[in-house]
This record gives C-alpha cells, structure tokens and sequence, in this order.
C-alpha cells in the first residue's frame, strides 16, 4: 500500500462537494493507495506542462462531470494530493489547475525540506 497525504487545498475543495461525489473520489483514491504511480488509464494520466516530470491526474467522471485530481509522488514515495477541479466547459483548466498544483507541490517539498534539516 501507499501512503497518500491531502494538500489543504484539496481538504478545501473536497468539504463543499456533494457526497456521491465523495465516494467517487474515495474509490479513486483507493486504487491510488493500492497501485501507486503504477495506477494506469484510465484511471491516471501523465499530465503535461508541469514543471514535475511526475504530475500525475485521477479522471473521473461523475453525473456527466469530467474531475481531475491531481497529485504526484514525493521523494519519500508518498502521493500528495494537491488540487481537483471539473474541467467541464473550461478552456483554461489545465493552465489553471497545472499551475497551482505545482505552487502547492513546492510548498510540499520545501516544507519538507525545512522538516529534514
């Protein structure tokens, strides 16, 4: 199994979601914890245009709604959920969602960084 830690963003957005949702994104998660960076598609994606070769994405679809959660693994092998969204009908979504998953993943590691000195 692998440890998945939540990003307060993600914690954030996953308070105001409904609850079929919810149990989506718990059933993702867990074959996340359970494949790791192996999860294939198209449960998982490659995500492109990120500064971390290792930006990955959950896809789901829920009541016609395309979700895309997105994480990626730390040096200590621990997937960090970031952010999530709906890209439903938005152009600039990966833009967006790209780079504030990179802003969230810096903090993380640099956070991380501070904890190991």
């Amino acid at each position: 199994m692998w440890e998945i830690m939540f990003s307060s963003h993600f914690k954030e957005w996953l308070l105001i979601q409904e609850i079929n949702l919810k149990k989506r994104l718990a059933s993702a998660l867990l074959n996340l914890e359970h494949y790791g960076p192996l999860l294939p598609r198209p449960y998982a994606d490659t995500v492109h245009g990120s500064r971390y070769h290792n930006m990955k994405e959950l896809r789901l679809q829920h009541a016609g709604r395309p979700i895309r959660i997105f994480y990626a693994f730390d040096a200590a092998r621990k997937a960090i959920v970031l952010c999530a969204g709906d890209k439903r009908g938005d152009k600039q979504f990966y833009q967006r969602m790209i780079a504030l998953a990179d802003q969230i993943f810096t903090q993380h590691l640099a956070q991380t960084e501070e904890r190991n000195k």
